[in-house]
């Protein structure tokens, strides 16, 4: 039970518990996403298995190297991968696998942990609807309703994200400013 609830110490703490909950955020929107990769590449099975080890990590198991090596391993995937989409889908169960290792710094480049797999699946969304950017704004709502005050809590550890000239930067940008308003709002009505 000490593994739950030990610290990670940095510019600030976080908990093993803390980082589930940013895991399970992004393992959602990584799964998701999972089938886009898995019709471009079928026989490639390195983003599963990234997804697979971020539940382990989730669901109570310590993290482990089992996490480091099939983030690296999705990564890759991703690198090779034949389409945007493909690569994007690949990323983005790289990032769910690595999230057990979210660094507590205050760096905008580590929203990118938490935030870049919904980004991901909202352009994703896009290039499948023809380039249609208010079905990529519609997944960012649904990633909105996803945040639980707790991830949102982790977030505003961290500096806000910069919104990047690529559109899974800008999207990324947008939910993280999304996600810190809504949660002032909501400050202001309690």
């Amino acid at each position: 039970m000490a593994q739950r609830t030990r610290t990670v110490s940095g510019d600030f703490d976080l908990t093993m518990d803390e980082l589930r909950v940013v895991a399970r955020y992004v393992v959602r929107h990584a799964e998701d996403v999972l089938p886009v990769f898995e019709r471009a590449v079928p026989d490639d099975p390195r983003p599963r298995a990234a997804i697979d080890a971020a539940w382990v990590f989730i669901n109570g198991a310590s993290r482990t190297r089992l996490q480091r090596v099939v983030s690296l391993d999705a990564h890759r995937a991703a690198r090779s991968a034949p389409s945007e989409a493909a690569r994007l889908a690949a990323r983005s169960a790289g990032d769910a696998a690595s999230a057990a290792y979210l660094h507590p710094i205050a760096r905008a480049s580590q929203v990118g942990h938490i935030l870049r797999a919904p980004a991901c699946a909202a352009r994703i969304a896009e290039i499948e609807a023809g380039g249609d950017p208010a079905v990529g704004d519609a997944i960012v709502e649904r990633s909105l309703q996803r945040a639980t005050p707790e991830l949102v809590d982790v977030l505003r550890r961290y500096p806000l994200a910069a919104s990047g000239g690529n559109r899974v930067a800008q999207l990324m940008s947008t939910l993280d400013r999304a996600l810190r308003q809504a949660a002032d709002r909501r400050k202001f009505i309690s």
